[in-house]
């Protein structure tokens, strides 16, 4: 089975960007036979770095799925009032046009690569529950109405649910609760030629619900609305440590089937990998697969493809 990467998380980390140790990372990549493409991150254009050194050290039998993520959280830091859902209308139309940028950003891939290959864009619920302007489910509605009418080649739009604003405890992402989503999503798909689902990131659910029964609650909810569409794996913790507790920063998952690359204190182990291929109906989904970081930042090429290729094999003895 080919699963999905989300290899900007785990790529080297060096003073300024080096096309050299970046292809270098690349090139590991390709060697991995499960790898089915990445999960890659659109911030504006293309690649934030090099669109043609991009085009040039993808493997062109890659399929993409993109996420407006690491856009979204840089415009959040300069106007709190920006995204899809936002009861400012000059942040809702300022997240619709950064979502047409990567409509273009997509099919200048696909044009490249002569065939859809983008399998999906991840789309977020922004701004956050505590800005002045925060998110209301009516202009969420809208918005995707607005989106699902775009010709998008062949991606499907899906909006990855992040860890929500909950009473009594901090967040890392804090955008709408799961049963608001899936509510404006089943409004939004009525009568709609291509409709919106949703994917589930186990980290980020794990943090909002501070314990592991929360991505299987969520995985089980988006199935049972019948909106389900992908499953992508990081993992969190409760310690503090290089990671941070219960942070969403993308912690690799723990010791299993003696893979020798892993996180200890990890919550994401090989019981929490099955209860959620078991929850999601893996077989059923569009795109599944893992976005992992790794400290500390020094550790070398080498060493950060190992993390990737022990959570992949995780997925492989579990799915085998």
């Amino acid at each position: 089975m080919g699963y999905f990467v989300g290899a900007y998380a785990t790529a080297p980390v060096t003073e300024s960007w080096d096309p050299a140790i970046q292809a270098e990372y690349y090139d590991g990549l390709k060697a991995m036979p499960n790898v089915r493409g990445l999960e890659h991150p659109f911030t504006g254009a293309l690649h934030a770095e090099d669109d043609d050194w991009f085009l040039a050290n993808i493997d062109p039998q890659w399929d993409f799925v993109f996420t407006g993520m690491p856009g979204v959280m840089q415009r959040l830091g300069s106007d709190a009032s920006f995204g899809l859902a936002s009861s400012a209308e000059a942040g809702r139309q300022a997240a619709l046009a950064f979502y047409e940028q990567a409509r273009q950003a997509i099919l200048k891939l696909n044009r490249h690569l002569g065939r859809q290959a983008v399998t999906a864009l991840l789309i977020h619920a922004a701004p956050r529950v505590a800005a002045d302007n925060g998110p209301d489910a009516a202009a969420l509605v809208s918005s995707l109405q607005t989106l699902a009418s775009w010709d998008w080649d062949g991606a499907a739009l899906v909006l990855e649910h992040c860890d929500a604003q909950l009473p009594g405890q901090g967040a890392d992402k804090g955008f709408m609760l799961i049963e608001t989503e899936i509510e404006a999503v089943t409004s939004a798909n009525c009568g709609a030629d291509h409709p919106v689902g949703l994917c589930i990131n186990w980290g980020r659910s794990a943090l909002e619900a501070r314990g592991v029964d929360g991505p299987v609650a969520h995985l089980e909810a988006a199935r049972e609305a019948g909106l389900l569409r992908g499953l992508m794996f990081s993992g969190a913790s409760g310690q503090e440590g290089p990671y941070g507790a219960w942070r969403d920063t993308h912690m690799p998952p723990a010791q299993a089937f003696g893979i020798p690359a892993f996180e200890p204190s990890s919550l994401l182990t090989e019981t929490e990998f099955r209860r959620c291929l078991q929850a999601s109906d893996a077989s059923a989904l569009d795109f599944m697969g893992v976005k992992i970081s790794v400290r500390p930042d020094s550790l070398s090429v080498g060493e950060r493809l190992a993390y990737i290729a022990g959570a992949l094999h995780i997925l492989d003895r579990i799915s085998g």
